[in-house]
C-alpha cells in the first residue's frame, strides 16, 4: 500500500471529534480589543487542529455566535477544510438562543454524524444573557446526546456572569476561568486546543478530560 493510499485510508477511517464554539459577539465585545483577541485565538486554534495527524479522530469545528441574534457562523467541518471568517461584535447577549442552536446542532445527525466522538462545547462571554436563557440551558442539559458533551467556560471582563457560566458547566468541580486581557483569552484557547489535540491522539477519544488539565497552563488566570 502506497503512502498516499495509506493516508487516504486513515482519513476515511477517522471519526469526527466536534469542537463547538459558543462565542459572545455582543456590542461590548467590540471594546478593549476583545473581539480581535478572540478572532486571533480562534484562528490559531483552527490552524493547530488542521495540522494534527489523522488517526482515530479528525477534529471538526463549528461556531455559533450570539450578538444581534444567535446564529450558526460555521457549521461543523474538518478544521483542515475550514476557511475561518472573523467575527464582528454588535447587539445584545442572546445566550439562550445559542444554547438552543448548539443543542439542535448536536442532535442533528446530518451535521454531526452518529460516528462522531463526544463533542466539546466552549462557551465564551463578556456579559449577562438578555433572553430566556434558563429554559434553553435546561433543554441543553437534558438532551441525551448533548448532555455527554465536554464543556469549557471563559468569562471575559468584570461583567461576565460567572453564575450562568458555572451553570452551563453543570459540574461542581468545573472551573470557570476569567480573562481580563487579550493575552489571557489566547492562553485559555491554547489550553483548550492542547486538551482537544490530546483527545484526538488518545486510544479512546471519547474519554473526556477533567478541566483540571487547564491549571498547569493557566497559572495566574482568575477562577470566577
Amino acid at each position: 500500500m502506497t503512502t498516499r493510499t495509506l493516508k487516504s485510508f486513515t482519513a476515511a477511517m477517522a471519526r469526527p471529534l466536534p469542537v463547538l464554539i459558543l462565542a459572545d459577539t455582543s456590542g461590548s465585545m467590540s471594546v478593549d480589543g476583545k473581539i480581535e483577541a478572540l478572532n486571533t485565538a480562534l484562528a490559531d486554534m483552527i490552524d493547530t487542529f488542521a495540522e494534527e495527524d489523522e488517526g482515530k479522530a479528525e477534529i471538526h469545528v463549528g461556531i455559533i455566535t450570539f450578538g444581534s441574534a444567535a446564529q450558526i457562523h460555521q457549521d461543523p467541518i474538518s478544521a483542515s477544510k475550514l476557511d475561518f471568517q472573523p467575527l464582528s461584535a454588535n447587539g445584545m447577549t442572546p445566550m439562550g438562543g445559542a444554547f438552543d442552536l448548539v443543542r439542535e446542532l448536536i442532535e442533528d445527525h446530518d451535521k454531526i454524524s452518529g460516528r462522531a466522538y463526544t463533542p466539546a462545547i466552549v462557551l465564551v462571554s463578556d456579559g449577562q444573557p438578555n433572553d430566556m436563557w434558563e429554559p434553553a440551558l435546561d433543554r441543553l442539559l437534558k438532551s441525551e446526546r448533548a448532555l455527554k458533551a465536554q464543556r469549557f467556560a471563559l468569562g471575559i471582563g468584570e461583567d461576565a456572569d460567572a453564575d450562568v457560566l458555572r451553570r452551563f458547566l453543570d459540574n461542581p468541580e468545573g472551573r470557570v476561568y476569567g480573562a481580563s486581557d487579550a493575552r489571557q483569552i489566547k492562553m485559555f484557547f491554547k489550553a483548550v486546543t492542547m486538551s482537544m489535540c490530546s483527545r484526538s491522539r488518545s486510544m479512546n477519544p471519547n474519554a473526556t478530560m477533567a478541566n483540571d488539565f487547564l491549571l498547569s497552563d493557566l497559572d495566574g488566570m482568575e477562577l470566577l
